[in-house]
């Protein structure tokens, strides 16, 4: 494998890998070291069945099967499917794009390590890639705050809440998603996470924080947390720590999530489709 960097602050394009094939450790470890350095990852012209994405994406972790149930393969429930793709009148998978800037994850005990996305079918309109995943270095933004809001953060924790995003979703124009049932919501309820976090592979401080998931700082008054959540999503979306990944089919793209935010944008029409699959990595090779 050939690393090429994209960005200064982070992504990266990693040539010669065929991820089909069984992967050693000393290119497990490699990927991991450039997730922690890059913190994305894209990988050009793969062949992948969903049995092998799967296989693949559970080298670097326990995969998750989301809470929602919705768009699962149904011999794989690790495999996700995204798409706007709908057939006999039932959407192929669940719409990504638009669901502006997040974390995937951190409402769940355990936090993700890793997404990984293949690409199967990518809208383009006039010879432009549409539904492009952008980026945003939570390293990066941490190193740029204020150093008094470095120290306010210190020692406090952010409560991520997995139903305010869902109804978030829900209210969009056009969104199939059904509410959570009271099971569901009983498997994610509200958890805390700490504001900054040392990141596994780096040992550097990150800002772990997301417009998505993130409701309140819990050591805060109502009011400073809410002032302090507004600064900090403001900040953290500062061009200069952000890069856009621009789809091609059969690339797969991987991410880490510890270190960043994204959000796909939703630039496309329905009858411009996109098809792609997805795994979930958490984070439990580096945390208990």
């Amino acid at each position: 494998m050939q690393l090429i960097p994209e960005n200064e602050i982070l992504g990266a394009k990693v040539i010669h890998a065929d991820l089909s094939a069984p992967l050693s450790l000393q290119d497990r470890q490699q990927i991991i070291n450039w997730l922690g350095e890059y913190s994305v990852l894209a990988f050009e012209q793969q062949e992948l069945t969903p049995r092998q994405l799967r296989d693949f994406s559970s080298h670097f972790g326990e995969l998750e099967v989301n809470v929602s149930k919705i768009a699962q393969d149904p011999e794989l429930p690790e495999v996700m499917t995204l798409s706007n793709m709908v057939e006999n009148g039932q959407p192929l998978g669940l719409a990504d794009a638009g669901q502006d800037w997040h974390t995937d994850m951190s409402y769940s005990k355990m936090i993700a390590f890793s997404n990984i996305l293949y690409g199967i079918k990518i809208p383009f309109r006039n010879g432009r890639s549409l539904g492009n995943t952008e980026f945003s270095s939570m390293r990066a933004a941490y190193d740029g705050l204020p150093s008094d809001i470095q120290q306010t953060l210190e020692n406090k924790t952010i409560t991520h809440d997995f139903n305010q995003f869902w109804e978030k979703m829900r209210r969009e124009k056009g969104s199939s998603r059904p509410p959570l049932t009271k099971e569901q919501l009983q498997a994610k309820p509200p958890v805390a996470h700490p504001a900054v976090l040392i990141h596994p592979i780096t040992q550097k401080k990150i800002l772990y924080a997301n417009p998505g998931y993130s409701v309140r700082i819990n050591e805060l008054s109502e009011k400073d947390s809410s002032e302090l959540l507004a600064f900090l999503f403001e900040h953290q979306l500062q061009q200069k720590y952000r890069y856009a990944f621009e789809w091609r089919e059969k690339n797969v793209l991987m991410w880490d999530n510890i270190g960043t935010i994204h959000n796909a944008v939703a630039d496309y029409l329905p009858e411009e489709h996109r098809y792609i699959k997805r795994c979930q990595v958490a984070a439990n090779l580096f945390f208990q």
